[in-house]
């Protein structure tokens, strides 16, 4: 903890100046802070499902059934509601507030082991900057999910597997793209099986490839079973309109808002936000990063972009790929320190301004 507290403390210093811009921005429009914060879209379906449990029937309405939505992070929600139960929504807010340093401290640990504390650091800036970054203390998954993720992908490279492993199965409880995570980490292990160690066969490197998928999977087959058809969760995804597609969805999209006389500034700042992501992949390959970090990275980014279901919230999606970040958080922990406050400044500032201007201006589902 005291090795990671410079990139902790910057990045509480990056959300504070977020949500300060977002709160000022709020009240000059009066708007509800606590209501967009702890329940508004998704973190109301995360409450209902936390109050109601899931829905029986598949349906035929779209958008419309919480089956989508994993479970670990409504039943956290409803075990801490027996301790906190006012105001609604407190509960899921404090959670994405905690595990958004248990993340922001997993990335400074894989940034500080790859490439020193400096890029740690910075690596954790980084992330704390993004464009959509204030979700990450609003009452969504993402925290929860990039804490799993980046703790998970620490244990790999540390070689502690069975931690690993059960780190991706809880992370496949928390989102769908938890099977990302599984494959890295199920791969890596399985890979580690072809060498043999002083000690004999590397059992845990099998536990912990046995471990990674099993949260996605006992998901996926508990919907099955509970809708009484075996793709019972694809079928829910269908409602939902998300079908991988192989990204031609994603590419007319991106021409139709390219052909627009003006696109709507959110949509231009999620297009960007997914080109770059290609553009960092490409040089995470040429950084010949740690096989992990590139398969979960690799695997998430054809998730998202392979979609053709909604637009919107792809950078959103994208918010665990922190991986994807290292390129850059290494180049400023080389550079001067005038050149890189510059920049970790400008960035801060940016994500404050879009933080307000997605839940203010844009009017729709982060």
């Amino acid at each position: 903890m005291r090795h990671a507290s410079p990139a902790l403390l910057a990045y509480a210093a990056v959300r504070v100046l977020g949500v300060v811009v977002f709160a000022l921005w709020a009240r000059r429009e009066h708007r509800g802070i606590w209501h967009l914060l702890a329940e508004s879209w998704d973190c109301d379906w995360y409450l209902k499902i936390a109050d109601n449990g899931y829905a029986h029937t598949l349906g035929t309405q779209i958008d419309a059934n919480n089956l989508a939505f994993f479970p670990l992070y409504p039943l956290l929600v409803r075990a801490g509601e027996v301790l906190a139960p006012e105001p609604r929504g407190a509960v899921g807010l404090a959670l994405s507030v905690g595990c958004s340093f248990l993340a922001a401290w997993g990335i400074f640990a894989v940034g500080d082991r790859l490439y020193g504390r400096r890029a740690g650091v910075v690596l954790a800036i980084l992330w704390g900057s993004l464009p959509v970054a204030l979700v990450q203390w609003m009452g969504y998954t993402e925290s929860l999910f990039t804490a799993l993720t980046a703790w998970a992908l620490y244990a790999v490279l540390t070689g502690r597997w069975v931690w690993a492993g059960a780190l991706a199965a809880l992370a496949g409880l928390t989102r769908p793209t938890g099977v990302a995570l599984a494959a890295a980490v199920s791969l890596t292990a399985l890979l580690t099986l072809r060498r043999r160690t002083s000690g004999g066969f590397p059992l845990r490197a099998l536990l912990g490839a046995l471990l990674a998928p099993l949260g996605w999977l006992a998901y996926v087959g508990w919907v099955g079973l509970r809708l009484g058809r075996w793709d019972g969760y694809f079928a829910v995804q269908k409602l939902w309109r998300n079908e991988w597609d192989g990204g031609v969805g994603t590419l007319r999209t991106m021409y139709d808002l390219l052909a627009a006389q003006r696109p709507q500034l959110f949509l231009t700042m999620v297009t960007a936000t997914l080109l770059a992501a290609l553009a960092l992949f490409v040089l995470s390959l040429g950084d010949r990063q740690p096989l992990p970090l590139l398969v979960f990275s690799g695997l998430l980014l054809a998730i998202v972009l392979g979609s053709k279901g909604v637009y919107f919230p792809r950078a959103r999606f994208l918010m665990p790929a922190f991986p994807l970040l290292l390129p850059a958080a290494a180049a400023l922990a080389r550079a001067r320190t005038h050149v890189a406050v510059t920049v970790l400044g400008a960035t801060a500032v940016t994500s404050a301004a879009f933080g307000g201007h997605m839940l203010l201006a844009w009017l729709g589902p982060p």
